[in-house]
């Protein structure tokens, strides 16, 4: 794509009151964004309204300063490094799934390797979205870390939305899987800001890491601050990418129930992992369930619900449906403590009533299964098991 191409594609998605579906219906009428605003109003009159007509004659704000900054951040590669591309919906390496979507980005902001973007960065069927919590359970956690792992070792680019929490843990755990597929990212973080930024600031390795072995995108311009309404509409595009949409853990009022129904809406699966019926994390995810998302308990559930080849070590019983070696580590079977525990978060005062033990010998015992990764410890003195110890 040349500057003049680019100023042209810009100038349109910047256009005031010129939204995705206006500016579709110019481009199928007038072709390329430089012949739309070579027309007259009256022509334009005929697709948009009066008032959109003179918007799209006037050049937007900002557009000069927009265009230096986005043909500047293109050029700036370094070799070997992450190539910056910028898709168009005509362009060939454009996600066809967004194309089958009702309202699908103008264009799309990418970072990841230069062999991503030579062939096609978006596998057709062969992306699963993982989302949840922002402040997850230990166990949720580390479900959203070990299902990724999992499903992609299985074929599957991982999406999310590089948030705190579900997303963060899916994307790592993408990122750590043996299995690594030629030219096919392990996971695309779909995120609300422009790309020049990474939000949350926390999350800028992972970033890091993303660009280098996945594919990071956006529909916002670069210099697009976090802003609250943003992160919503992003969801359309991380449902849009992906065969099914699995929801590891969520409140009611969770954003992730946002993307579930607009996979519901765009025909897509839904799929959510069922938790304790004392966690607020685990009643959205309930709340799917009841409305006909299929509840999962493994990796080999979901690529069975795909009609997706479950590979052997998928098919083992083990933690979330893992090969043997990525299971939690068993507990000692004779550990009174631990079977008192349950899988619900619970204090130091709930298990002391619970095995009458006093508390050094519990403090020194739970301190062992935490060291040996079977418990852990939360927020407010609580404690949980992990895995299916």
């Amino acid at each position: 794509m040349d500057r003049d191409e680019l100023a042209g594609w810009l100038r349109l998605t910047l256009t005031p009151g010129v939204g995705n579906g206006t500016a579709r219906r110019l481009l199928a009428a007038f072709g390329l964004p430089e012949a739309i605003f070579e027309q007259p109003e009256g022509a334009l009159t005929q697709c948009v309204t009066p008032s959109q007509a003179r918007a799209l004659r006037l050049v937007p704000d900002g557009l000069a300063q927009q265009l230096e900054t986005t043909w500047a951040w293109l050029q700036d590669t370094v070799p070997d490094g992450p190539a910056r591309v910028f898709l168009t919906l005509g362009d060939g390496r454009y996600p066809q799934a967004l194309l089958d979507t009702e309202d699908p980005p103008l264009a799309l902001y990418g970072i990841g390797p230069s062999a991503m973007w030579a062939a096609n960065p978006f596998p057709a069927g062969r992306c699963l979205a993982i989302v949840g919590s922002r402040n997850p359970t230990a166990q949720g956690a580390d479900n959203a870390r070990q299902f990724a792992r999992a499903l992609h070792a299985a074929g599957l680019t991982i999406v999310s939305g590089l948030a705190l929490g579900v997303d963060a843990a899916a994307h790592e755990g993408a990122l750590d899987s043996a299995l690594a597929h030629v030219n096919a990212p392990a996971t695309i973080a779909v995120v609300g800001t422009g790309l020049d930024r990474v939000y949350p600031r926390q999350n800028l390795g992972l970033a890091r890491r993303i660009a280098a072995h996945g594919i990071l995108i956006s529909e916002y311009p670069l210099g697009t601050p976090p802003l609250a309404a943003n992160f919503p509409k992003r969801n359309r595009i991380i449902a849009g990418l992906s065969q099914g949409t699995l929801v590891v853990e969520a409140a009611l009022a969770s954003g992730s129930l946002i993307t579930a129904r607009l996979a519901v809406e765009q025909g897509r699966e839904v799929f959510a992992i069922p938790g304790s019926i004392h966690a607020p994390q685990s009643r959205g995810c309930h709340a799917l369930i009841r409305q006909g998302a299929k509840l999962v308990e493994s990796a080999q559930d979901v690529l069975e619900e795909l009609h997706l080849p479950v590979p052997g070590a998928a098919s083992q019983p083990a933690s979330c449906g893992l090969s043997p070696t990525d299971s939690a580590p068993a507990a000692p079977p004779e550990s009174a403590l631990l079977q008192a525990m349950g899988f619900d978060p619970v204090g130091l005062d709930a298990l002391m009533a619970r095995t009458g033990m006093d508390t050094a010998a519990m403090q020194v015992e739970l301190l062992e299964l935490e060291l040996a990764g079977v418990v852990a410890r939360l927020p407010g003195g609580l404690f949980q098991r992990m895995g299916s110890a």
